[in-house]
């Protein structure tokens, strides 16, 4: 199944989701719900800390609907995506993004993030995080302009008309900042947890200098690199002009992005929040080289290029807008032209606290937000069921729920993290599960029923805000 394939609600078989139209309800006081989480029987991973939170979660939360919700939506990705092995004492994890049966770099991390909590008090959800981890840096080292990887390491791609150097095993080859990104993230934050350095072998480090120099090439300093791509397709969005180049970029210091994390195709190649996105993880990925591989060359060079990125970011990542003032562009080109939007996938420039990039107290962040959040983006949508933000990948008035969830997630108005728990609440389309986008007018239109990313995601939110204010959740 093609990602950009628009699903609405007709029922497409999407297993694991069991969702039945009889069991559509009017979301009253009192009303029971529906069972459509999977069987316990048929889920492909369980883990006691996760059931845990579940259990308390609607133990202390008033609101039945949150707590049928989260039931369904934080446990999907393991319910439904993972799939967890151990080969001669090394753990293996492939995850899916639901009804897609491919392992992207970027959603395989995320989907698994919100579990990372649980992970010192539950070994078996750290195995199965781990084996995320060994797996992706083999995807890295496979092809790291790649973003999406089969399972299967010998079959071929469903894109045979694409223009690219596509090899066995590999689902997709939309080179993305982002995908290089997710992983390290992970790892860090892994390793920080845990204590555990087991899979951050040598395999792994030299995943990280592939990294690096993907990153260094991509600058364009010199030439424009050996990665291109191009497809036969009638979406814009999905190839690249300029010979599979994309647009020219003057070098600056920033890195070019062949496409957004939407898999969507950029206006500008210097994409500002994956180049936010970058330094993070640049300067992660350096601490841990210094700290587990003892490897000071790597990291020395890991930092100089965070920095080099950090400084361009400052000459070049801004813009001043009449009504807001001074705000981050989405795209730059390094020539003056810019891109003001924002797009609903993370990174976003909504998202970049979230991502540990700025501080949501960062006074051109808070410009930024604001016009993001209005109608001065063209991708912010608004109408009868909710509003929000979407993007080209699905179209025009529809919203996507992980910029909702984001919004809360970044937010520290009381009033406006509830309303954001409030819309999600009111426009699952009576499924009981998030979706990739809804219409603006009507929640009962939408996406892609099962997209685990969106679930976990919004699952994450609901537990943070219990925890921190779980005032907002009656």
């Amino acid at each position: 199944m093609k990602r950009r394939t628009f699903i609405q609600n007709t029922g497409i078989a999407t297993a694991g989701l069991f969702l039945n139209k009889a069991a559509a309800f009017a979301a009253a006081p009192g009303n029971d719900f529906p069972v459509v989480r999977v069987p316990a029987a048929s889920r492909n991973f369980t883990s006691k800390s996760v059931e845990n939170a579940i259990t308390e979660f609607n133990t202390n939360v008033k609101s039945k609907e949150l707590g049928w919700l989260f039931s369904n939506c934080f446990p999907n990705t393991i319910d439904t995506t993972v799939f967890h092995t151990t080969n001669n004492g090394i753990a293996d994890t492939y995850v899916i993004t639901g009804d897609i049966d491919a392992m992207w770099l970027r959603d395989s991390s995320a989907q698994v993030w919100p579990y990372m909590q649980f992970v010192k008090q539950d070994k078996d959800l750290q195995a199965m995080i781990a084996g995320v981890i060994n797996r992706q840096k083999i995807c890295v080292l496979r092809d790291p302009y790649a973003n999406a990887f089969y399972k299967d390491e010998n079959k071929e791609s469903e894109w045979v008309k694409d223009l690219t150097a596509m090899k066995p095993g590999t689902h997709e080859r939309k080179y993305e900042i982002d995908s290089l990104c997710y992983p390290i993230r992970l790892a860090y934050n892994y390793w920080k947890i845990t204590g555990d350095t087991k899979p951050f072998d040598e395999q792994w480090q030299q995943a990280i200098k592939t990294t690096l120099q993907v990153f260094t090439d991509q600058q364009r300093k010199e030439n424009l690199g050996p990665y291109k791509f191009q497809r036969t397709t009638p979406f814009a969005t999905d190839t690249l002009p300029m010979d599979g180049y994309g647009y020219p970029v003057k070098p600056v210091g920033l890195i070019c992005s062949a496409f957004r994390p939407s898999d969507d195709a950029t206006v500008f190649s210097f994409l500002i929040p994956s180049n936010f996105f970058a330094v993070v993880s640049l300067r992660q990925a350096a601490e841990m080289m210094t700290a587990i591989a003892k490897d000071k060359t790597t990291a020395t060079r890991l930092t100089a290029l965070a920095l080099e990125v950090e400084n361009a970011l400052k000459q070049y990542a801004t813009a001043d807008h009449k009504v807001f003032g001074k705000v981050y562009a989405y795209e730059v080109n390094g020539f003056g032209s810019f891109n003001l939007m924002d797009d609903a996938n993370v990174p976003s420039l909504l998202s970049l606290p979230y991502l540990g990039a700025v501080k949501n107290t960062d006074p051109v962040y808070i410009n930024t937000r604001k016009l993001i959040l209005s109608a001065y983006n063209p991708f912010f949508f608004k109408g009868k069921a909710g509003e929000g933000i979407g993007g080209p990948h699905v179209g025009k008035d529809m919203i996507w729920p992980m910029s909702i969830i984001m919004r809360g997630l970044t937010s520290n108005d009381n009033t406006e993290i509830k309303k954001c728990i409030d819309m999600l609440r009111t426009t699952h389309g009576d499924t009981g599960f998030m979706h990739e986008s809804f219409h603006k007018d009507d929640p009962k239109k939408f996406s892609r029923k099962w997209f685990a990313w969106a679930n976990t995601l919004f699952g994450e939110f609901l537990w943070k805000t219990y925890k921190e204010k779980p005032q907002l959740l009656s």
